[in-house]
């Protein structure tokens, strides 16, 4: 029982992430390798921070529960925290080829 609480944040921290997350791990791969993703986010002179956090992801999807470690549980609390926030500042309008999709598409969600 005194490992129950810890279980129990666990399996929340992965549900929310796999809510927040609705690409698949090759889909998002793909969409890495365009030159959208790669025009968005915040970077100093390289990768951008939703690029990487997009790389870290796809191994995040191939990872087993019981395998993630306390630094990809974190992660994927950051990855959560930041689709919720992005989600709440859509824009208005058709929103298919804007910067605002093509970065939460770096962490994984897809709001079309």
């Amino acid at each position: 029982m005194a490992g129950k609480p810890e279980t129990t944040g666990r399996d929340e921290t992965v549900d929310a992430f796999h809510e927040a997350v609705n690409m698949t791990a090759g889909r998002l791969e793909k969409w890495l390798d365009t030159d959208e993703s790669k025009s968005v986010g915040q970077s100093e002179g390289g990768e951008s921070v939703g690029h990487a956090s997009g790389r870290r992801i796809i191994r995040l999807l191939h990872t087993k529960k019981t395998d993630l470690t306390d630094e990809d549980l974190a992660h994927m609390r950051k990855v959560t925290g930041y689709v919720h926030r992005h989600l709440a500042q859509r824009p208005d309008g058709d929103i298919t080829d804007t910067p605002w999709r093509y970065s939460l598409m770096n962490w994984g969600h897809d709001p079309e």
